[in-house]
């Protein structure tokens, strides 16, 4: 089993100065409720998934929950840009299905092919879609649904309910939900993969 050397009050101090830094890519000051993570991963079959891919893991607050259920045999990859937390995940969570990217989302298609891997079978992500361009916006989540297996989720948390209709346009089927225990309180939302002609 993994286990985390960094210290919860290490992740809270080290997200706060970057949220002082970037509030626009963070969204919050603090990292996600448990209330959150369940409310999210409940729509994740651990059992079936082989391939995890994370969109903006921060400190690892979803990350280490998401190690801690998945399979033996799966694979987690977590795309950041962000080199602090790149450089505190990469010291942080030593567990050997972890692959940290330092990256943008826009690359998810490109990241899997030099891991070996065609598709995935789910993406978790709370990158805050409503403060980025349009069209990086339209980008990755296009780029993400062409990804998915048929059977997978986008499994989403955001402060903001403008995504939904963005999510509506690139995936199949959209499903939300609120979670008021968490601080903003969070939109979360499970966006089925559409065909890609």
């Amino acid at each position: 089993m993994q286990k985390t050397t960094g210290s919860r009050r290490d992740q809270m101090l080290l997200f706060a100065r970057n949220f002082l830094k970037h509030p626009r890519m963070l969204g919050s000051v603090i990292p996600s409720s448990r209330f959150l993570i369940d409310g999210l991963l409940k729509h994740l079959d651990f059992n079936r998934a082989r391939v995890i891919v994370e969109y903006g893991p921060g400190v690892g607050t979803i990350t280490t929950h998401v190690l801690k259920r998945m399979h033996p045999d799966a694979k987690l990859i977590v795309i950041e840009m962000n080199d602090d937390f790149v450089r505190f995940l990469r010291e942080n969570v030593p567990d050997p299905r972890l692959h940290v990217v330092h990256g943008s989302a826009a690359d998810v298609g490109p990241e899997l092919k030099k891991l070996g891997y065609d598709s995935a079978d789910y993406a978790i992500s709370g990158i805050p879609f409503s403060t980025m361009p349009p069209e990086v916006r339209a980008d990755i989540l296009q780029k993400t649904n062409a990804v998915l297996n048929p059977q997978g989720a986008f499994l989403v948390y955001q402060f903001s309910p403008s995504i939904g209709m963005h999510l509506e346009r690139a995936f199949g089927t959209v499903t939300r939900t609120f979670e008021p225990l968490n601080i903003p309180p969070a939109q979360l939302y499970v966006a089925r993969p559409r065909a890609v002609a």
